[in-house]
């Protein structure tokens, strides 16, 4: 089991980050094509989600010593759409124990 409150953090805020990319996208689209404008609002609320994201989602790469490959996938999954509903999946399985957490090699 994962016992990194960085891991949990990034957890916590990947669902809500994935869920306001989608509505920023609803909105960009219903303000071009009805008279309803909230894209400014929306923006600012995925801006500071995925600001939130991405400082954990370094907190979390550090304290894992994840692979930067590891970190880069995590990373594009914000840019996608949906993308957050899925590394918020990845990292609850870890946190079960389900899926074993990818972890960098320690050389001493």
């Amino acid at each position: 089991m994962v016992k990194s409150s960085a891991v949990h953090r990034l957890r916590l805020v990947s669902g809500p980050e994935g869920l306001s990319f989608l509505l920023l996208m609803t909105c960009s689209v219903l303000k071009r094509t009805t008279s309803f404008d909230a894209v400014m609002p929306m923006g600012w609320i995925h801006g500071g989600l995925f600001i939130m994201y991405v400082v954990f989602l370094y907190l979390a790469w550090q304290q894992q010593r994840w692979t930067a490959k590891r970190a880069a996938l995590f990373f594009l999954l914000a840019v996608l759409p949906t993308g957050g509903f899925f590394a918020e999946r990845m990292l609850a399985k870890e946190e079960r124990g389900e899926a074993p957490a990818k972890a960098e090699p320690v050389t001493v």
